[in-house]
């Protein structure tokens, strides 16, 4: 069995994280990828303040994950050729810009579209620090148990984010002023960016030795297309249930209540995302990514069943437990079907299809809501998911490594 789909120890977490190369760049990253969550359901609550009207607010945040999905694999490609630092620098600098015009609009009430093209402006232009951190990860450390633990504390942390980014824009929308929590996000995020762009560790990595000669990059390889549509199926679920939940706090006179209902179901993520990556299940790759999803579909039909929000609370919890095994099986599953020189971009490539999911879901879901109410759409999401696991699990066999497997170079002297 590969490295790559093999289990990690509590040993191995403390050899990854006590890296002295990787302190600066792993606590600037901390404040780049700490608003992500934030920033959207922040954008999805403003508008839905301000239009009165959750499919607006649902469209606009959908515009914003398109935008991160094309930036993704454009930022991946030029990571990968030149360099974190450059690429991150330059869209940060464009983040604050994208997101003044998108505040502006919102402000001046501007039509729909106007609002979705802004908001894709700033999913674009936002800093692929997610991508650039995970593939800084295979420079500085051997391909082995600490790199696997490395990647599990990628998926883990995003899962904090996830807890805290919502109930603090649940929170902030309650401000004064309801762009509050947008403003703030923005303004974490970039700081962050420009420290993590700016590290030893970033600046001394140079273009890849070697990259894919398809256009295609990455998704040359099967297997990474294959990770792609599990990843795909991931974010579809998520943004159902993202407009979903909000929708039945709002539905039951707690509106404020949506952000911290989906800060509960990351709960659950977090602690059993660590002890999933101490025994993962299937051990087999091709086989564990269509089961994760599978499950998760599952489990989200539950969400349907609740008549209180405590009871929603307590479902959520349940079906969050399968969230972060997701997001370390899809960043495991990297090592073992990306092209050679193609680690930012595979990465852009899984976070491209996980926020194509999450507009997909977001969009539909805001109908689904607004026609059918919430609880059908905790039932749409369900049966997506467990439609899109039935197609990965036909393709596990494509789940291997590619013919000319990929060889990542290490800093001498990192630890």
């Amino acid at each position: 069995m590969s490295h790559s789909e093999g289990r990690t120890s509590l040993a191995d977490y403390r050899g990854a994280l006590t890296t002295r190369a990787a302190r600066w760049p792993a606590v600037a990253s901390v404040l780049a990828r700490l608003p992500i969550a934030m920033i959207g359901i922040s954008a999805l609550l403003y508008v839905q303040r301000e239009t009165g009207s959750f499919a607006a607010a649902g469209l606009v945040s959908a515009g914003s994950l398109v935008g991160v999905s094309v930036g993704a694999v454009i930022q991946g490609r030029l990571i990968d050729r030149f360099g974190p630092t450059r690429p991150l620098l330059i869209v940060s600098a464009l983040l604050a810009l994208s997101m003044t015009a998108l505040v502006a609009a919102i402000e001046s009430h501007a039509p729909t579209t106007v609002l979705v093209a802004f908001a894709a402006a700033t999913g674009l232009s936002e800093p692929m620090v997610g991508s650039a951190s995970r593939a800084l990860w295979t420079r500085l450390l051997p391909p082995g148990g600490a790199r696997n633990a490395a990647f599990s504390y990628e998926a883990i942390s995003m899962e904090v984010f996830f807890i805290l980014g919502p109930g603090v824009a649940g929170l902030l929308v309650l401000a004064p002023w309801a762009g509050t929590g947008l403003v703030l996000g923005v303004a974490v995020q970039f700081t962050g960016a420009v420290l993590f762009a700016l590290s030893p560790a970033v600046r001394a990595w140079g273009p890849a030795e070697s990259s894919s000669g398809s256009l295609l990059g990455a998704l040359a390889s099967p297997g990474m297309r294959t990770l792609a549509l599990a990843a795909l199926g991931f974010g579809v679920v998520i943004g159902f249930v993202e407009v979903a939940v909000p929708a039945s706090a709002t539905e039951a006179g707690a509106p404020s209540f949506g952000g911290l209902l989906l800060s509960a179901w990351s709960l659950s993520s977090v602690a059993f995302g660590v002890a999933y990556s101490l025994r993962p299940w299937p051990r087999r790759m091709g086989q564990r990514l269509p089961a994760l999803l599978g499950g998760f579909g599952a489990l989200v039909a539950l969400l349907a069943w609740p008549s209180s929000l405590w009871g929603l609370a307590l479902m959520m919890l349940l079906a969050g437990a399968l969230i972060t095994p997701q997001s370390t099986a899809h960043s495991s599953a990297i090592e073992l079907v990306a092209p050679s020189g193609t680690a930012a971009e595979a990465f852009g490539w899984v976070l491209t299809a996980v926020t194509l999911g999450l507009a997909a879901g977001q969009s539909v879901s805001g109908y689904v809501v607004e026609h059918a109410g919430p609880s059908a759409a905790f039932l749409t999401a369900s049966v997506a998911g467990l439609v899109l696991a039935l197609l990965v699990w036909l393709l596990r066999g494509t789940v291997r490594a590619p013919a000319s497997a990929p060889a990542a170079p290490s800093l001498v002297g990192a630890r």
